[in-house]
Formats: structure tokens, C-alpha cells, sequence
């Protein structure tokens, strides 16, 4: 079933950034095989060219390797997937920013929320 794609962002980095929150939620385990580009291209709904570039990416950026006759893995160097790791955390933390800033709340604002927003998930209250 293909999914939903963001018309405002190249679908090749959309797939890479699903890839990728799979890769840090320990989804896709580190040298576990990706589905082939074939597989993707069947599972998005999108051109194999596109899942080939998707590949491409992430293999440039050393987040998966590509073994000839094999197919494409998830790095096993766990410095790389910690990387990544970090680096999802420090956008989603750099949008928030932005978004409540734009709406004009402080720092400690935002702290506030934060730690109100925990002891709502923790206390069971919406």
C-alpha cells in the first residue's frame, strides 16, 4: 500500500527520514538487511529510482552499506547510529524551539511545558 507523502519535501528524504527513526528506534537492528529497492519502491508506492537515491543518501552518509550480490544493511558501527540518534534529538528539539518562540514563549516557558507535559504522561492525565 503506498503511503503518504509531505508535497512540500523531495520524497526521497521523507523515505530517508522514515528509514532513519526506524534505524534509532532499534526497528531495523544495526547489520540487519534492508527490503530491496524493489521491495521499497512496492511498499511506498514510489519510482525504484526514487528508493535507489533514498539508498544512495544513506549510504553516503554511512548509515547503511551496500554489499554487492547481498543487498543493503544497516551500519554495524553503533558510533554512526548513536550519531544519528543525537542528531534526530537535536532537531526535534530545534523545531519545538522555533514553533514556541514563534509563538513568542520564553525559555523558561518552554522548560515549564516540558516538565508539565512529563508529569502529565506520568500522573495519566490529559
Amino acid at each position: 500500500m503506498a503511503e503518504e507523502f509531505d508535497t512540500t519535501k523531495p520524497i526521497y528524504i521523507q523515505i530517508m527520514e522514515r528509514i532513519n527513526k526506524k534505524i534509532v528506534r532499534n526497528e531495523w537492528k544495526a547489520g540487519e538487511k534492508l527490503p530491496s529497492v524493489r521491495e521499497m519502491a512496492v511498499e511506498t508506492g514510489v519510482n525504484p529510482n526514487t528508493i535507489q537515491r533514498t539508498y544512495s543518501e544513506l549510504e553516503r552518509m554511512g548509515i547503511v552499506e551496500t554489499r554487492r550480490g547481498q543487498g543493503t544493511f544497516v551500519t554495524e558501527n553503533a558510533e554512526v547510529i548513536e550519531r544519528l540518534r543525537e542528531r534526530l534529538k537535536r532537531d526535534i528539539v530545534a523545531d519545538f524551539v522555533r514553533n514556541m518562540t514563534e509563538l513568542g514563549f520564553t525559555l523558561d516557558e518552554m522548560i515549564a511545558t516540558l516538565k508539565n507535559y512529563e508529569g502529565d504522561e506520568e500522573g495519566g492525565e490529559q
